[in-house]
């Protein structure tokens, strides 16, 4: 049986790199068995599940430029592209927080 223990021991979190190869405060990938998370200083903007790559988004999703700067990043996308799979049904807005 897995414990708590075991479970956060599977998490990781790192801060987003700039392209200058810098770590940027306040902007995190978290790794955990589930998926992906990218949080923007204490809100998690979207989640990339390990089954089957679903996307979800919180509805603050493009709550600002740098925001969506490292968000582009975390979904390798730009802003354009992401509104248009919203718009198709591909990633699904849901409250993250």
């Amino acid at each position: 049986m897995e414990t708590k223990t075991n479970t956060i021991r599977l998490v990781k979190v790192s801060n987003m790199v700039s392209s200058s190869g810098r770590e940027v405060p306040n902007q995190f990938e978290i790794r955990t068995p589930d998926g992906v998370y990218f949080q923007s200083y204490d809100t998690i903007i979207a989640f990339i599940s390990c089954n089957g790559g679903k996307r979800i988004l919180d509805p603050d999703w493009a709550y600002s430029v740098t925001t969506g700067k490292y968000r582009n990043q975390f979904l390798g996308e730009t802003k354009k592209e992401t509104e248009q799979k919203i718009k198709l049904g591909e990633y699904i807005i849901q409250n993250l927080n």
